[in-house]
């Protein structure tokens, strides 16, 4: 399949070839040390443990550009221009660096796949030419699709907003915008769909009527839900928290807070979450900690791998390499038994200095070792139930007398 569709357009990484797993004495750095796909880790291989994905928007749309400068790289397949052409030569280029990378899966908004147009019907027609390619690609490579989304955040038009918007036509403009992204996804066989309120939240309470706002992101999440149903897509809806940037505060902060939204509105059963490291510390909290209160929720459903600078305040989205921190969450997962339609989500970018196509082979090998690395510890912690004993010895006191009494409810403040 790979000779196939590099003979079929032009090859875009020359020079580098598929990346394989030699093992930890390696020193080749197009090379995997310790991510081997096929070997069975606790019952299943690793690569379906993990589900890799490369996000589409920091992998091909981050030139790198900050607040103090501009692009700092170009791609030999990229023109600069918001063209369906330029568009489609860019995701055959995606594609071949998932295949060469050997990672089976990919995420996208809308906005950052195709390019839009002068208006909602212009703009869908667009998306659709540049879903008929990836539609193809996907047949050809057997690569498939983890998650797609909307981008609600970018345009002036949701610079309050989308769901939480003050202005009606705003919100209805947000909900046809998502449909179509939805369809998109769905048409792809997409596995997940997911909702990142990046702007869905406030700069000032003294405008804001809050409890309107997050009635109405309520209601949205709702009409999501059952067009979902309409539609006969069969993947999960993921809501991602993060908790301020580019708002000052935004409405799904942490997973705690985002889990007590989806019940107070009765929308647990229809919402997990997808939990990105980097959120996780903006917000205060481990990246552990909050995968710990999702899955102990039942609502842990797919991951963003990445994470942050702990001297920088912002989201900086690098890759991850800290095995201590990835051993942890991996407990968590492994725990768990995977994360089910959900996978791992390189939501990472190049720093600015990094402008060789090389560059992005190696920081998505050194991550995807690391991770599997903390999966290969959290399987020996596993199998010894070191952590386990110890956590069982804490608690013991609850399985007998008036410990389990208090487990059972029967326990009373007169007892």
């Amino acid at each position: 399949r790979s000779a196939g569709i590099m003979a079929s357009h032009e090859e875009f990484f020359q020079g580098i070839p598929a990346i394989k797993y030699e093992g930890a004495q390696s020193k080749n750095l197009l090379a995997y040390r310790y991510y081997n796909a096929e070997e069975v880790i606790l019952g299943k291989p690793m690569k379906d443990w993990f589900r890799f994905a490369v996000c589409y928007w920091h992998t091909w749309r981050g030139m790198g550009s900050d607040p103090f400068g501009g692009p700092t790289r170009r791609w030999n397949f990229d023109d600069g221009t918001e063209s369906v052409g330029n568009a489609i030569r860019r995701l055959r280029a995606h594609f071949e660096f998932l295949q060469k990378l050997g990672v089976g899966f990919y995420c996208f908004h809308d906005r950052d796949i195709a390019p839009e147009g002068m208006d909602l019907a212009e703009t869908n027609k667009l998306l659709d030419q540049v879903i008929d390619e990836a539609e193809k690609l996907q047949k050809a490579t057997g690569i498939k699709l983890l998650w797609g989304t909307a981008n609600l955040f970018s345009h002036p038009r949701y610079m309050n907003g989308a769901s939480t918007n003050p202005d009606a036509h705003v919100f209805a403009y947000a909900a046809a915008q998502v449909k179509k992204a939805m369809e998109v996804t769905h048409r792809l066989g997409g596995e997940n769909y997911v909702f990142w309120g990046g702007r869905e939240g406030y700069m000032s309470l003294l405008n804001t009527d809050m409890k309107a706002e997050l009635s109405h992101f309520a209601k949205f999440l709702k009409m999501a839900a059952a067009y979902k149903k309409e539609i006969g897509f069969q993947g999960q809806l993921l809501i991602e928290p993060k908790p301020l940037e580019p708002t000052k505060h935004q409405y799904d902060f942490d997973a705690g807070n985002v889990i007590g939204f989806l019940r107070t509105y009765g929308l647990d059963k229809d919402y997990k979450l997808n939990l990105e490291a980097n959120h996780c510390t903006l917000a205060g909290h481990s990246f552990e900690h909050e995968l710990t209160l999702a899955s102990d929720s039942n609502l842990l459903g797919s991951i963003d791998a990445n994470t942050g600078d702990t001297l920088l305040g912002w989201d900086t989205d690098q890759f991850n390499t800290d095995v201590k921190s990835l051993t942890l969450a991996m407990l968590v997962v492994v725990k768990q038994q995977g994360l089910g339609s959900g996978g791992f989500n390189f939501d990472a970018k190049l720093r600015r200095e990094s402008t060789e196509p090389e560059d992005l082979f190696y920081a998505h090998i050194g991550s995807i070792d690391a991770f599997a690395r903390g999966l290969r510890n959290a399987a020996r912690l596993t199998e010894d139930r070191a952590l386990d004993s110890l956590v069982e010895e804490r608690y013991k006191s609850y399985k007998d007398g008036i410990g389990a009494r208090i487990e059972s409810g029967e326990a009373t403040f007169a007892e």
